[in-house]
């Protein structure tokens, strides 16, 4: 049999290379037609899965319950010449901030010279309201010593004639008037006294009351901690621009009352932002959700909905003006890292859907009006209507069109076929 076929291969050795060139050339158009067929086209598992549909809202790390460090009320513009540092963590009677002293100094030798003149005028109002009474006492121990002499004359005037009688009746009667007068101008210059000299006690009272604040004043240049905490420098409101102003630092000037630095209590850490009218129906209490905080990009937290304001507020942070709900999330995890300020992310589930079919929105295209979806079958794409029932977060629920375990293509085919 061997010898057989050397015998033929040596009489017809053509036919083998034609044979093989053959199956070389259908072998290769196969293989390109198996390629066209079956572009380069990653996919995804169709899953049946939970749909959580969820808002996305911009917030910040605040704390409910914080104690607050202001500059003196009533003491004007104040320079900081000392300030802790955010961060910073500080022990009861620590000082986080110190402001220049001078001007509060220069107000209290003023008030001290207000007080002392204010002190000098009720001794000068009662040294001349004695020196008064003490010319009418003079004047009424005269008056009564002409009373006694009138009422001398009077008795002489029985043995004299009628018209001498009549004149010491007259100057009895003027010295008795005399008497009287000068005690109604006693007690109107005694009333008049007091009610001057209460009067310059009055003032005196109000220059002592603007002494001892500028005195508490002076003893408030001196801010310090109440209690042990994270020191937080609050932001200077006059300087910098509309919505981006930074915090205080030293050599700034304070006004009158303004927060410089809050000690907030850690425990009490929230999340708060802002949602749009529009999702204001969807948000309700209790609602779970996850949380990215800017500066803490290796953990996520969870949390849920605490608070959920009931009243729009106007939002002036654009133009147009908007109106949006304040919304507060309770925080599950404790982290010693988490700092009131700090900017974050959190997505509030709004709508939870268990046991439904699940795939990403980039493997569903628009042809013609219509939704479609490439499945994978065998080593070509299908081309296939699906009916979307809900849509969020980048995934969409298939109501029909799709069966679990089934692959869609993430990218057209069709324009992968074109690019090839």
């Amino acid at each position: 049999m061997v010898a057989r076929i050397r015998l033929w291969w040596n009489r017809k050795p053509w036919i083998f290379f034609t044979a093989g060139a053959v199956v070389l050339v259908f072998g290769t158009f196969g293989a390109v037609r198996l390629a066209r067929s079956a572009p380069n086209v990653p996919t995804v598992e169709v899953k049946l899965t939970e749909f959580v549909d969820r808002i996305q809202v911009r917030s910040e790390v605040k704390a409910l319950k914080s104690i607050v460090l202001a500059a003196p009320a009533g003491a004007g513009d104040l320079q900081i010449i000392k300030l802790a540092k955010s961060g910073s963590q500080v022990q009861p009677g620590d000082v986080v901030a110190q402001f220049d002293s001078t001007q509060l100094k220069r107000q209290q030798e003023q008030r001290l010279t207000d007080v002392k003149t204010a002190e000098a005028e009720i001794e000068r109002t009662r040294a001349q309201h004695r020196i008064t009474e003490e010319q009418l006492q003079t004047d009424a121990e005269k008056a009564a010593y002409d009373v006694e002499r009138a009422k001398l004359d009077l008795g002489k005037a029985e043995i004299l004639s009628k018209i001498e009688g009549e004149k010491a009746r007259i100057g009895l009667a003027n010295a008795e008037q005399r008497v009287h007068e000068i005690a109604e101008r006693i007690t109107q210059n005694r009333t008049a006294a007091a009610a001057e000299i209460e009067s310059r006690k009055q003032k005196r009272a109000k220059e002592m009351f603007d002494l001892q604040r500028v005195e508490q004043n002076l003893a408030r240049l001196e801010l310090k901690a109440p209690a042990a905490g994270m020191v937080t420098v609050m932001p200077n409101f006059r300087a910098g621009n509309w919505g981006s102003w930074p915090e205080f630092k030293e050599g700034d000037r304070a006004w009158s009352g303004a927060g410089i630095a809050e000690l907030p209590d850690l425990s009490t850490l929230r999340i708060t932002g802002r949602i749009e009218e529009a999702d204001r129906g969807r948000v309700k209490l209790d609602q779970d959700a996850v949380i990215r905080v800017d500066a803490l990009p290796d953990k996520e937290f969870t949390g849920r909905v605490a608070d959920l304001s009931p009243l729009a507020k106007p939002d002036f942070t654009g133009y147009p003006v908007r109106k949006n709900f304040d919304l507060a999330l309770q925080i599950d995890q404790v982290d010693p890292r988490l700092r009131p300020g700090m900017s974050s992310t959190a997505r509030v589930a709004v709508e939870r859907l268990p046991n439904v079919i699940v795939i990403p929105a980039e493997t569903s295209f628009v042809k013609f009006g219509k939704t479609v979806v490439y499945v994978l079958r065998g080593s070509k794409f299908e081309e296939r209507v699906v009916e979307i029932a809900r849509r969020g977060n980048g995934q969409l629920v298939i109501a029909k069109g799709l069966k679990v375990g089934e692959r869609v293509a993430t990218r057209d085919p069709t324009l992968v076929e074109q690019e090839d």
